[in-house]
């Protein structure tokens, strides 16, 4: 198949099907007689992978340590799992900034919304940030 129908069968674009080729994420690929690159099912496998680790939150580095250890003939489930853990680790630090944020925002927001804007120092920008 040619590299639209091997996109859109992975759900990606031929751009972003182009930049993993230059990144090493995918093999080589054969060319018809015509130039024509040709992809196989195995690619657009990779290719499905390659989006599901994204959607997971994984890097292309991550990504590029799995398919290492695939290729090498190895199941990656142990480093499939080592970066599953790791991001669910920063997710729940980003989750707890993002809660501490917000109580500050709200708090902020209330004051601000109770106050009289007359009663604002003027040596100040604002007096509530």
């Amino acid at each position: 198949m040619r590299i639209g129908e091997a996109a859109a069968a992975a759900g990606t674009t031929t751009k972003a099907l182009r930049f993993y080729e230059e990144r090493g994420l995918l093999p080589q690929v054969g060319r018809t007689n015509s130039g024509y690159r040709q992809y196989t099912p195995a690619t657009v496998n990779r290719l499905k992978f390659i989006r599901r680790s994204k959607d997971a939150g994984l890097g292309l580095a991550q990504i590029s340590e799995i398919l290492r250890i695939r290729d090498s003939g190895s199941a990656p489930c142990a480093q499939v799992c080592d970066q599953l853990t790791q991001q669910l680790h920063a997710l729940d630090r980003q989750i707890a900034e993002l809660t501490a944020l917000r109580t500050t925002v709200a708090e902020l927001h209330r004051t601000v919304a109770a106050a009289d804007p007359v009663a604002c120092e003027s040596a100040q920008i604002c007096s509530y940030l």
